[in-house]
């Protein structure tokens, strides 16, 4: 049966991307993908016939690409971070079973920028979480906002990716003002919170605020934003300062005495 793979490439670092990953772009006679991240792996495998199409033509890389498959090339479709969270997975399934339901589809995990990202944070992400996406480009805002409320109002660690964009600039602050609204307690305001920018890529780079100091200037569409629980709290390291999430380990994790 012919294979096309859909392949999670991580932040963007070659240190970054699994051995899975790797494998199945070595073994594409075509990789797919959007021209920013085609670019990240255009030199691993120079070799390789590429095609890309730009920023909102998801659909039509999707067909081509499955056409390709469908003609018994082996195609290897490519999305940053994982394939499967806010990447090209889906969207691929469904297709080929519309146009190609002989080709085998195999999702290939990649890391996703709630785990790099909170890497080189600390430990945010010690308790649960959830990630949310602020572009309403395909979710309408008011179920964004839905969501938000609910992770604020459950005390949730939040990541939030597409946070500001150029076309989106007042997303960021929307979401800033609802969170703010509906987390309990009277030290909201000083719930950390960490902005991670071009994570795995050149410029990258982590700073580290609370909610109420957050300047949304800082954050662009390469920017992943991270939002501490109640118990969330920034802790200052020899690297600098770090976020950390207690998972309950510790007796004073809980509120009692040691």
């Amino acid at each position: 049966m012919q294979k096309f793979y859909v392949v999670g490439i991580g932040p963007g670092s070659p240190e970054q991307l699994t051995p899975q990953a790797r494998e199945a772009l070595a073994q594409a006679d075509i990789i797919a993908g959007y021209g920013t991240y085609v670019k990240l792996v255009q030199p691993l495998f120079p070799e390789k016939e590429y095609l890309q199409t730009g920023m909102t033509g998801e659909v039509k890389r999707c067909q081509l690409a499955l056409a390709q498959a469908q003609a018994g090339r082996t195609v290897a479709m490519i999305s940053s971070g994982d394939a499967g969270v806010y990447g090209m997975a889906g969207l691929v399934l469904q297709l080929a079973a519309e146009i190609c339901p002989e080709v085998e589809v195999v999702p290939v995990p990649g890391i996703t920028a709630a785990s790099s990202g909170a890497a080189l944070l600390g430990a945010p992400l010690m308790h649960d979480f959830a990630v949310i996406s602020l572009s309403d480009r395909l979710t309408p805002w008011e179920k964004i906002a839905r969501r938000l409320k609910a992770a604020a109002e459950a005390d949730f660690c939040l990541v939030l990716y597409n946070p500001r964009s150029h076309g989106r600039p007042e997303l960021l602050a929307r979401a800033r003002q609802l969170i703010m609204e509906h987390k309990e307690g009277e030290q909201v305001g000083q719930t950390p919170v960490g902005i991670v920018k071009n994570i795995g890529r050149s410029g990258e780079q982590t700073i580290v605020t609370t909610l109420a100091d957050l300047d949304e200037e800082l954050v662009d569409m390469f920017s992943t934003v991270f939002i501490g629980n109640s118990q969330t709290y920034i802790q200052e390291t020899p690297a600098g300062p770090k976020i950390v999430t207690p998972r309950g380990y510790l007796p004073q994790d809980n509120g009692e005495q040691a």
